[in-house]
């Protein structure tokens, strides 16, 4: 016995987190080696990644720790976080997330690791979640359109003035800022109207538009409403001389305001933006947030990023899906006006929820409350004799003291809240949801003056004007008023989760998309209240444990990629192209090179690459893809000759969009070095890199990351997600900043690309605790195996269906490509048969016709264990046994299991006049009864969507015959 002794400090460390995260055991990853030809991990990964790129030292990270080790340092660290009372204001404040919907949303697997829904059949629940949520915000803006979000209120005012540019009449005409518009916002814009060549004019429009402004050409106003400062005034005067002069008027509205004043749509909007975070979702240091626009209905088929629309199924039945823009990058490539290719689904489905909990008499009562609050606030204020700015507000006051501003800030601090100082003699003080009678009277003994609460709410009036009272009613639907029970509201959010295909029933086998585990314990911190309730423009020194693992994820993330400095406020992967492709121009713009504007981009390119660097200014230049899908060297080094003086960047992802890794790509990099040009390498595929190879060691001078794929934060059903950029020496100066958070970027960076200092930082925790989980070893590892599950995906399928590329050695990178369209030209069953087929089987299908129209791409990630990938493989070759009985002609082309997928359990109860049997349509090989998945709905008509696009809630009876 004492013999076999395990010692005391083994038997502590438990089970290593690498086991729990990395699916394939070591007898699973055995067996898959001996599938694909090798012997070990490393022989694997040594065969598969290119001599020249390949890393020669251990990454230079903290071993890895157990679960409850990370989560005591997680503690520790919130614990260096001061949650004071927030009466910050400036478009965040406290808010109360509904239990119910912070438990079985935010918390829940079910809503939190589903993709994207390009696969609507499985994706109805989220979708009719975001069609609330569009309802929501469509009826509070008074615009018939709305989009299933933006990233935050800063970028959808900088997508509106793109989209002003686009409809608007004066096209070269400049942009108009109201002066008492949100500073950050203002930031974002002037960062996103620069590169582009548009005039930003921030004014004063309190009494019209100046006469020497308007004597201009204007393509855009934008107005805020209510103002930064609080005031509320009516904004209809102003509009209407804008509309006089050709602009497009875009208003950033408050949507909990609009639950009482009039909507922008009201008062003549074109298009309303802004953050629905105020709507049940935690401030978390700057988000994630759901941003919105609506638009006037001219403008529907213009509206950047996502929009569910209504449409029907085969069977007639109505059905959900995104409308339009779905892939608008994919299409318009260059000529896109937008690069957001996400939304923020996650917090959208909680901003939308916490309107169906509380229905519109609850909103308006909120908002009533809020105002209360501030109107009782001004007037204890002013009997103790300070003077307040604005007669009109809604929630927040803006008091003059002259010299004591600063003051007046420090003492309220000194009573646990947070006020926002202006100047050196004016305080603002914003109330919210979570405003309780103690503050108030912490306010007033800051400002030295002391009252009665309940005897000024006897005698103050609301200091709203009754002229801008809203009339009209909103939230009619029926979802906004039958779910005011918990109990009612638990079933609607489990009928809804049940409905969909996400993590937590099985693979999602996404190419490039990298849907691996989203562990438990590193989701844990996120709604701590440490980490959950902090303002991002409450004092630095209050946020001392966000600040520290800001730092030390900024450093991890650095050493992985052999950058030299990470910035974190990218809040989607867009975003951080768009902020690496900035600090590429502005290291050129400061070298005296401001010809360097030409944009190298292979034509297999993610989509968003293109539309990100018109938008930074960039003219773009295809080059071309060989047929074994890497870069032609040939034409790219005619692009670099003929573009040699102008040439600003080379735009690659490695691996590559194919699934491989190119062997030249050093040489590549060193070709563009040559001709003075930067060199971007798309981390979209960073998966297969980790621990093996560093992109900025291997040629790179830039990369954009995604936390959200390669780092575990979970996609959210589409968002939310984080970008970071990563870059070497040169370019850090040119780094996002950021104007109330000085430590947040370089003083000589471009501006914000984010509303937020950190952007989304109430989520970085998730990925600080899977790297401090896995350790240096463990995140190689989990690359090794990624490689490994995805060449085993590929050697299983290879005789069924043939494997479009190959890099070294015959294997792949961390992803394969299949090929149908041999079969599709044989059998006529296409690409998406064989994906709506796979939902018969219990899959998500892999990503489809990308990069290469008629293929499916297949990322397994190192997640799945073998179990789960031979079960796709076995559906996979089931699949192709269907197909071959087509081609034979035993089933007609026109009615057979694949081109009638999905089957749903309804489409099985009536007559059945198939060539086969119910049992082959809805339990082919494999499929326990049991355990079955049924779709929601029969494959959906996306034609007929588009042609009647219905972007709100229908009406019940909408759909009866």
């Amino acid at each position: 016995m004492t013999a076999q002794r395990i010692p005391l400090s083994q038997l502590e460390r438990g089970t290593p987190f690498e086991h729990r995260h990395i699916g394939p055991d070591q007898e699973a990853r055995a067996k898959m080696l001996a599938q694909v030809g090798y012997g070990s991990l490393d022989e694997l990964t040594a065969a598969a990644v290119p001599e020249v790129i390949k890393s020669a030292d251990d990454l230079d990270l903290p071993g890895a720790r157990t679960e409850a080790e990370v989560l005591d340092e997680l503690r520790a660290l919130a614990g260096r976080n001061q949650v004071l009372t927030s009466m910050i204001g400036l478009g965040y404040y406290g808010t109360f997330t509904p239990p119910v919907v912070l438990r079985n949303v935010l918390e829940n697997p079910a809503w939190y690791t589903a993709y994207t829904p390009y696969q609507p059949e499985i994706s109805q629940g989220r979708l009719e979640a975001l069609l609330n949520f569009q309802t929501m915000v469509a009826d509070l803006t008074g615009l018939p359109t709305s989009g299933a979000s933006l990233l935050d209120e800063g970028t959808a005012a900088a997508e509106a003035m793109a989209l002003s540019r686009r409809v608007g009449k004066n096209k070269k005409g400049l942009f108009l800022v109201d002066a008492d518009t949100l500073p950050q916002t203002v930031a974002v814009v002037r960062t996103r109207a620069e590169p582009t060549g548009v005039e930003v004019v921030v004014a004063d429009l309190g009494d019209g538009i100046p006469a020497e402004i308007a004597e201009r050409e204007i393509n855009g106003v934008l107005l805020q409403y209510p103002g930064a400062s609080g005031a509320v005034r009516d904004l209809k005067p102003v509009i209407d001389q804008a509309h006089e002069l050709g602009a497009v008027v875009t208003v950033a509205a408050d949507l909990l305001a609009l639950t009482l004043l009039k909507s922008p749509g009201e008062l003549g909007a074109d298009i309303a933006v802004g953050t629905t975070q105020r709507f049940g979702v935690p401030m978390g240091f700057g988000g994630p947030h759901a941003g919105y626009m609506a638009v006037r209905e001219e403008f529907t088929r213009n509206l950047p990023g996502r929009l569910v629309g209504v449409s029907v199924d085969a069977d007639g039945a109505k059905a959900y899906r995104l409308a339009l823009q779905t892939r608008e990058q994919h299409i318009r490539r260059e000529r896109a006006t937008s690069n957001i290719c996400t939304a923020q689904v996650l917090l959208a489905v909680m901003a939308g929820m916490y309107a169906v909990y509380h229905g519109p008499d609850g909103l308006k009562d909120i908002a009533r409350r809020t105002h209360r609050y501030a109107a009782i606030l001004a007037a204890g204020l002013r009997s103790g004799g300070v003077e307040i700015v604005h007669d009109a507000f809604f929630d927040t006051v803006t008091a003059r003291v002259p010299g004591r501003a600063a003051e007046v800030v420090a003492a309220a601090r000194d009573k646990g809240v947070n006020l926002h100082l202006v100047d050196a003699d004016h305080v603002l003080v914003a109330c919210d949801e979570t405003t309780r009678r103690a503050h108030l009277q912490a306010v007033w003994a800051a400002f030295g003056t002391e009252g009665d609460i309940d005897a000024l709410d006897a005698s103050t009036e609301d200091a709203l004007p009754a002229t801008l009272e809203r009339t009209d009613a909103y939230l009619t639907h029926p979802v906004f008023h039958q779910h005011r029970s918990e109990t009612a509201m638990l079933r609607y959010l489990r009928r809804l989760a049940d409905r969909d295909y996400a993590l937590d029933r099985g693979m999602i086998p996404l190419g490039s998309c990298t849907m691996k585990l989203n562990a438990t314990t590193e989701m844990e911190p996120v709604t701590w209240p440490e980490f959950g309730q902090l303002h991002p423009f409450a004092p630095a020194e209050q946020a001392e444990g966000y600040l520290t693992l800001i730092r030390e994820l900024e450093d991890r993330l650095a050493e992985v990629t052999g950058y030299d400095k990470v910035s974190l406020q990218p809040n989607a992967g867009s975003q951080g192209e768009l902020a690496g492709l900035l600090a590429v121009r502005g290291y050129h713009r400061a070298n005296g090179d401001e010809q360097r504007t030409v944009c190298l981009i292979p034509s297999s390119a993610h989509g968003t690459n293109a539309a990100s660097a018109v938008m930074a200014g960039m003219k773009v230049v295809v080059v071309k893809t060989a047929e074994n899908g890497e870069i032609d060297v040939e034409d790219l080094r005619a692009k670099i000759d003929k573009h040699r003086d102008e040439l600003a960047v080379l735009m690659i992802t490695y691996p590559s969009t194919h699934g491989v890794f190119e062997e030249h790509v050093a040489d590549i990099c060193a070709q563009v070095h040559e001709a003075g040009g930067q060199v971007y390498v798309d981390g979209a595929n960073l998966n297969a890199l980790v621990g093996l190879a560093k992109p900025g060691h291997f040629g790179g001078d830039v990369s954009h990351l995604n936390l959200h794929k390669t780092f575990c934060i979970p996609h959210g059903g589409g968002g939310p997600g984080v970008g970071p950029v990563a870059v070497r020496a040169h370019l850090a100066p040119y780094l996002p900043n950021h104007p109330l958070q000085p430590s947040a970027g370089p003083a000589t960076g471009v501006g914000p690309v984010s509303a937020a200092p950190w952007g989304s930082a109430g989520i970085l925790p998730i990925s600080w605790a899977y790297m401090r989980l896995m350790g240096g070893e463990g995140l190689k590892r989990a690359t090794q195996v990624a490689v490994l599950s995805a060449n085993y995906i590929a050697k299983r399928l290879e005789p069924h269906y043939p494997v479009l590329y190959t890099g070294p050695g015959g294997l792949v990178a961390h992803e394969c490509i299949i090929d149908l369209r041999p079969l599709t030209k044989a059998t006529g069953v296409t690409v998406d048969d064989v994906a709506k087929r796979l939902i018969d089987y219990g899959f998500h299908a892999p990503t489809m016709s990308f990069p290469v129209a008629g293929t499916l791409m297949i990322e397994p990630t190192e997640s799945e264990d073998l179990a789960e990938l031979d079960r796709f493989c076995d559906a996979m070759i089931a699949i192709r046994a269907e197909i071959d009985k087509v081609g034979a002609g035993e089933w007609p082309a026109d009615d057979n299991p694949l081109r009638n997928a999905p089957h749903t359990a309804g489409s099985l109860a009536g007559t059945w006049e198939h060539p086969y049997t119910r049992e082959e349509a809805a339990f082919p090989g494999g499929v326990q009864a049991a355990d079955k998945y049924w779709p929601p709905v029969r494959r959906i008509d996306q034609a007929f969507g588009d042609r009647n696009l219905v972007c709100s809630c229908p009406p019940p009876d909408a759909y009866e015959d």
